[in-house]
This record gives structure tokens, C-alpha cells and sequence, in this order.
């Protein structure tokens, strides 16, 4: 059995030969960083890498079409070419709404779960399943392989696919009847694309404060198999800033259609945040990165307030960062990141489970939450072969070395003064080439070192200065 899950990553992405037929990836895509936000006004964002590629599906502002995206690069998705693969019919079954496609690969079959809702009833919202007749999803035809049969015929949407322990499982948001809420969020194994092969479990229902703002919701189910655990997030409340993650976690190794080996996390695990400008991130998936670092993929509002309806706001943007890992083995999403390059973490060489980290306008080495140990690269502004460093808490400051070395937080205050003192010269690593080394822009024979825990700038004359002078990211 065959399959591609799009929100299920066991390890790095699928090594497979690579297809000839490639949507337009440049030459500067080919070598340029992914930047935030990756794709603008794509919302239900789904990024996968499959062949040696990468593949996008995600709704569009008019609700009334599908699209596939591929490039041989992460960064390649932002100009690659878009593949409409189907439009709505004029009147009728599914010439409604048209939400979240999802692609998937079945059995050696391209195949596209979406919801779609009715001519006369826009909201009459049901997941169809579309099949491509083809090998390449992007250049064939696609038909309609029916409806996602459920126990109840009623509001269903956000289906995708995973398979566990050699079961093939299928997630879906669905309206129950009996609950005052708007969706609840099942599992069951699959026997056809469109059938299931037992009764569905409810994995979980809207309950707590910050899952009923707005519209009592769960709904988006995304997995995440790492250390010996099977994670899902899911979207919570109304899609505005108030929309939010939440996580299920259950054992690897458990029957995962009992609920309850699912703990659900009392609190959301990534929300709004007013510090990078990045408001109702939601609706997510998970890949990886050309170096096999895993990826949240996501969308979100580059702004809080909202005219009107938020389902005809157009810009939720596709955006991605890295996922990371506490030392206990489950995730730790940190917060939105913002826009532009993505952030690094910085580890010294000799303490690898440490990073830079600030608090409040300290800088340090130690440990802390994933937000306070990020920081983003920009050409500095005096020469752009150099760089600051911008902690993505504090967008408008910059790394700093004081008149005593120390290394500080502090507002830009747009001088050549401190753009002098929070520039440097990345290099490869002084005591390991993998790793990077900071150099003064200002003062070229000194470098950002830890030195007992505390970064400072300082020259170095032996093996030990060197190492405390090099840098892993990650």
C-alpha cells in the first residue's frame, strides 16, 4: 500500500526520482532563503515535499478554484507557477464555497480532498474527493471520485490523510448533531478514498475559553509522529486574531481511535502575537527543509483589526518557520516569527543544548523559551556584506556591543554610531567549519564569544577562544 500524507512526517521527506515536469523555480529561487510571508493571500496553507519537490495546495480569495504549486525549492514556492486543476461548476453541487484542498498520493493515485459548498447554499459545506488521471498532479485531468461518506450528512470540512502503524486514517472536521458547537475533530481508518471502514472516534470537541471565541471550532487536524509520540495540532475559534492552535498528544505505540490516550493541551500552543505583527495563525501542516529540519507551515494576518466579515479578508498569507523540541521531546512553537528571513537559534560549539537568548535587554547563553532565542539576519546599514542581528521579540532592536565588550539589546536609534557597533562579519566557524564565527564590523580581529554565559566581544589567541567564538544554528 502506497500512500503520501501531506501533514504526516515519520522522518525526512520521501527520497523518490525526481519528475521531469517541474512549474517554473529560477535560478535565484534555487539559491535564495525562504522569507516570511511565503506565499501571500494562499490561506489553509499545505506544503509537502515529494520527488524531490516541493509541493503548495491552499485556498484562494474567491473560494472558487484549485491550485497546486511545485518547485525544486522551499523558496521557489513564492514565484513558482500556479496550477489551476479545477474550477467550480457554474450552479449546483459544489459551485459554492470552495475551501482547504489537500493532496494527497493513494495507492500509486493523485487524489484531492477539499470542501465545497452548493450553488444555491453557499455554506452547505461537504468534502469531495477529486482523482487525477494522471501520474503528474499538476498537467492532468482530474475527476470527481464522489463525496467523503460520513455518519452524518452536515457541515465537513479540513479532511487529511495519515497512516499509522500500517492503518490508513483519514482526519476530518465535521458538525455533530447533538452539540451546540460548530465542529468536532474525527479519526477513523479509510477502506475507499471516499468510504470508511469503521465508525469514527471524536478526538476533540470545542470546550475551553480559547476555543470558543467567536465560533465554538476545532477543526484543521494536522499530525506530527516524533519521539515515540503521535502529535496533531488542530485550528481553534473564529479566523480572525482570536484563531489558534491547539495539541493532542498520544503514545506511538497506542489505538489511536481511543480518545482517550489523547491528552489535549489546556492552553493554546500558538496564537497571535502583537510583537511580530503576525495575527490568527492557523490552519497548519508540517514539512521539511532542504536540510531536513521540520517546518510549521501556517497562515496568518500581517495585521489585528478586520473590516467586515473575516472569511473576505484576503490576506492570510502562507508563512512558515522551523519546529523545535523541548528536551521532554514535544514541540515548542514558540511564536509567529514575523516577516522576512526566517530566524536562527545559536548554539556555542561546546554547549549544543544552550543558545543565545535575551532577557529583557541582557544577553545571555542558556536556556528559555524557543522565542527569546531567535533572531534574524539583516544586511547592515552601513556595509551590506555585513550584518545585524534582530531579535524577532524586539523587530526594531539590534544586538550591540557596549564601550566595556558586553553584548546588550537596544533600539536603533538610526546613528552610524550604533550601526557600527551592531555590525559583524559572519564567517565560517574558527574552531569548526560547520559553524559560524561573528566578527566586529567595527573591530575585525575581535568576535562574539561566550564567556561564562554571557555574550562578549573579544579577541582570540588559542584553541579555547576559538571554540567559545564559533557558533552552530539551528
Amino acid at each position: 500500500m502506497t500512500y503520501l500524507s501531506r501533514r504526516l512526517f515519520l522522518g525526512a521527506a520521501t527520497a523518490l526520482a525526481a519528475s521531469p515536469m517541474l512549474a517554473r523555480s529560477t535560478t535565484s529561487a534555487s539559491s535564495a532563503a525562504a522569507e516570511n510571508p511565503l506565499v501571500r493571500q494562499r490561506a489553509d496553507a499545505q506544503v509537502f515535499r515529494h520527488d524531490g519537490s516541493y509541493y503548495m495546495a491552499a485556498s484562494v480569495p474567491e473560494y472558487d478554484r484549485l491550485i497546486i504549486r511545485r518547485s525544486s525549492t522551499l523558496a521557489g514556492l513564492a514565484t513558482a507557477d500556479e496550477a489551476v486543476v479545477w474550477r467550480r461548476p457554474a450552479s449546483g453541487r459544489m459551485a459554492g464555497y470552495i475551501w482547504a484542498p489537500e493532496l494527497h498520493l493513494l495507492d500509486g493515485r493523485w487524489h484531492i480532498y477539499f470542501a465545497a459548498g452548493d450553488g444555491d447554499d453557499k455554506f452547505r459545506i461537504r468534502t469531495y474527493v477529486l482523482r487525477a488521471a494522471g501520474s503528474d498532479p499538476i498537467t492532468s485531468k482530474w475527476e470527481l471520485l464522489g463525496k467523503l461518506e460520513t455518519p452524518w450528512d452536515t457541515f465537513t470540512l479540513d479532511s487529511t490523510i495519515l497512516e499509522h502503524r500500517g492503518v490508513r486514517y483519514i482526519s476530518w472536521a465535521q458538525h455533530e448533531p447533538g452539540f451546540g458547537n460548530n465542529t468536532n475533530v474525527f479519526l477513523a481508518p479509510l477502506a475507499t478514498p471516499t468510504t470508511l471502514a469503521k465508525a469514527p472516534a471524536r478526538l476533540t470537541a470545542p470546550t475551553l475559553e480559547w476555543e470558543i471565541q467567536g465560533f465554538k471550532v476545532n477543526e484543521g487536524p494536522a499530525f506530527l509522529a516524533r519521539n515515540g509520540r503521535l502529535f496533531m495540532t488542530y485550528s481553534a475559534s473564529a479566523t480572525d486574531a482570536r484563531y489558534c492552535l491547539g495539541l493532542l498528544t498520544a503514545p506511538d505505540d497506542a489505538d489511536i481511535m481511543n480518545p482517550t490516550v489523547w491528552t489535549k493541551s489546556q492552553q493554546p500552543v500558538f496564537v497571535s502575537s502583537s510583537a511580530t505583527s503576525v495575527y490568527g495563525p492557523g490552519h497548519n501542516s508540517f514539512t521539511v527543509d532542504e536540510q531536513g529540519h521540520d517546518l510549521l507551515v501556517y497562515h496568518g494576518r500581517d495585521y489585528e483589526k478586520i473590516v467586515g466579515d473575516p472569511l473576505f479578508d484576503p490576506n492570510r498569507h502562507t508563512r512558515i518557520q522551523r519546529l523545535y523540541f523541548r528536551a521532554d521531546g514535544t514541540p515548542d512553537f514558540g511564536i509567529p516569527v514575523g516577516n522576512g528571513p526566517l530566524p536562527n537559534r545559536w548554539s556555542p560549539l561546546d554547549r549544543p543544548e544552550q543558545f543565545v537568548r535575551v532577557t529583557s535587554e541582557r544577553v545571555t547563553v542558556g536556556t528559555g523559551p524557543v522565542e527569546t532565542t531567535q533572531f534574524r539576519q539583516v544586511p547592515s546599514r552601513l556595509d551590506p556584506n555585513h550584518i545585524s542581528l534582530v531579535h524577532i521579540e524586539s523587530p526594531a532592536s539590534k544586538l550591540v556591543v557596549g564601550s566595556d565588550s558586553t553584548v546588550t539589546l537596544a533600539h536603533d536609534d538610526g546613528s552610524n554610531a550604533f550601526a557600527r557597533r551592531s555590525s559583524f562579519v559572519k564567517q565560517q566557524g574558527l574552531a569548526d567549519p560547520k559553524g559560524v564565527s561573528f566578527a566586529s564590523g567595527a573591530s575585525p580581529a575581535t568576535y562574539l564569544r561566550n564567556i561564562s554565559g554571557a555574550l562578549r566581544l573579544g579577541s582570540v589567541s588559542s584553541a579555547a577562544d576559538r571554540v567559545s567564538a564559533t557558533f552552530v544554528a539551528s
